[in-house]
Parts: C-alpha cells; structure tokens; sequence
C-alpha cells in the first residue's frame, strides 16, 4: 500500500506539472491572419510587408514581425514595437533595402517571464526587386492599424514625460549637461588658445579643431531650425566632437614638445 500511494502521489505530480505547463502555453497565443501585399508578391525598394497579427497575453509583450530566407534573417528594415498585453491585432512589416528573397516571415515575442522567442512563422514568397516600387493601394485595415500605433505611440510618449521623475535622475542629467556644457566650452577654448599662443603651421594645425566644432554647433543649430527632430540626440554630438576636438590639441600639445615650436 505504500508504494502504491507513492506510485500515485508522484502520479498526480507529473499530471499537475503537464496540466501547469499546458496553462502556461494556453496564456499566450499569437498568429497571423493577414497579410499586404499577399504572401506570394513582390516589393520594391523600402516598400512595406505588412503582418496583420492576432495575439492573446497574459502579460505586457513586444512582438516583431521579421524576414527569413533558408533559416537567416533577412537585411532590412522592420518594425518596432510597443507593449501589448490582453487580446488584440498588432501590425509588424518589414522592407527591403535593396534587391532579395524572403521565405518566411518569423513573429517573435518578447516578454519579462519568457524572454525573446518566436512565437509563430508564416509561410511567404517575396521576392525584392531593389527598384522604385509602383505606387499601389492598402488593404483599409493597414491604415487603420498604422492610424491606432499613432496614437498608442503618442499616448506612450505623453505618459512618459508626464511621469515624474526621480531625484537621481535629475541628478544623473544635470551632471551630464554639465559634463557636455563643460566639453563644449573646452572644445572651443583649447584650440582658441592654441590660434592665439602659437605661430606658423602649429597655428594651422590647431585652426582644424575649431573649424570643427564650429562646423557641428552650426549644423546643429541651422538643422533645428529646419526641422526641429532632426538633432534629438544633440547632447551626444557635442560630447563626441568636443572629445575629438581635445584629443586632436592633446596630440598636438604632445608633438609641440617633442618637434619643437618653431614657426
């Protein structure tokens, strides 16, 4: 009797390890429904494949719709994605950036408890010709689709800039438009310097860093004015060649001492 209770405890273990499992499985479903152009087509150069995609979660996930020929990823440009959690359609596409082939589209899944997998694969023939597409219409729930990420995208970024933000944060970006106001200033002041101080062709050679930072403020500041999303990561610029424009003056300084300074 005892080992035919044990026989049955480990039993009812296995069944309850399957039946969780199969729960665990049950929780997340995705699948694609439809596609644009249909699945055997062909596309021009940038022009979209779109993936209409039905998805069950019981969590918060990111999912992509991504290109494969013979088992490898394709070259090209796809989508992003924002989180998606309960029941729904989300749209994935990707493009060509020139001439290719795709066999198979692979819909993959990211989340915090499952971490990046594919969740699905979808049969395709698409053949990429790398030239100028003919202009061609939508299927009407591409542009419906396209219309809801808009807004989903636009509400996401709104959430986020009215989140408050943590002291450490603001900590952490004062001390960083510190360090980049800091590196603007020497950037400038070191070749500055140097013009004023120096003679001949070391006067020259400290004239390319300041040409150059003078070169990127101006473009920065003559792109905002035409487009003002097109230097978002302004910041970054100036701490980069400001970086450059030290390296080049420390080198110099280096050879000034060791060649000599005559003119």
């Amino acid at each position: 009797m005892i080992h035919m209770h044990r026989y049955l405890f480990f039993l009812a273990l296995i069944g309850l390890f399957f039946a969780a499992a199969g729960s665990a499985q049950a929780d997340l479903l995705v699948k694609v429904v439809a596609t644009d152009p249909p699945a055997e087509s062909t596309l021009g150069r940038d022009e979209s494949f779109y993936v209409r995609i039905q998805y069950t979660s019981d969590e918060p996930i990111s999912i992509w719709a991504r290109p494969y020929f013979k088992g490898k990823q394709v070259n090209g440009k796809s989508n992003a994605s924002f989180p998606h959690s309960g029941s729904g359609y989300a749209l994935g596409w990707f493009a060509f950036n020139g001439p290719g082939e795709v066999d198979e589209v692979r819909i993959l899944i990211g989340s915090k408890s499952r971490g990046e997998f594919v969740a699905a694969s979808y049969p395709v023939k698409i053949i990429g010709t790398g030239a100028t597409p003919d202009p061609r219409a939508r299927e009407p729930w591409v542009d419906e689709m396209l219309r809801e990420e808009q807004i989903a995208q636009k509400q996401a970024y709104e959430k986020r800039m009215n989140e408050p933000v943590s002291f450490g944060s603001q900590i952490l970006m004062s001390g960083f438009m510190l360090l980049m106001l800091g590196v603007l200033i020497a950037g400038f002041a070191a070749p500055a310097w140097a013009l004023w101080k120096w003679h001949g062709g070391w006067r020259v050679a400290a004239a390319v860093p300041a040409v150059l930072m003078a070169f990127v403020v101006l473009r920065i500041v003559w792109g905002v004015s035409r487009d003002p999303t097109s230097h978002n990561l302004w910041p970054f610029e100036i701490l980069i060649y400001g970086v450059v424009s030290l390296a080049i003056m420390g080198a110099l300084v280096v050879a000034r001492r060791f060649i000599g300074t005559e003119d």
